[in-house]
């Protein structure tokens, strides 16, 4: 997967991605759970990550820094 950048809407059930290469094409998008959503992070090289601000972003944050993304 030649993405770069991932674009979230954070919700409380359901989580909408974005996908985008490096020239900012959205490339693929994804409407996943909370579970999909943690295994997706798990299984992808992305470089950029980019939420809104809420509440909820500073614990996805955290999360995905724990990644190391």
């Amino acid at each position: 997967m030649n993405a770069t950048t991932v674009a979230v809407d954070l919700a409380k059930s359901v989580f909408q991605l974005a996908v985008a290469d490096s020239s900012w094409r959205v490339i693929e998008t994804h409407r996943l759970t909370r579970t999909q959503f943690e295994r997706w992070f798990a299984n992808r090289n992305v470089s950029l990550v980019i939420m809104k601000a809420c509440g909820s972003a500073h614990h996805w944050a955290r999360w995905l820094n724990g990644l190391g993304i």
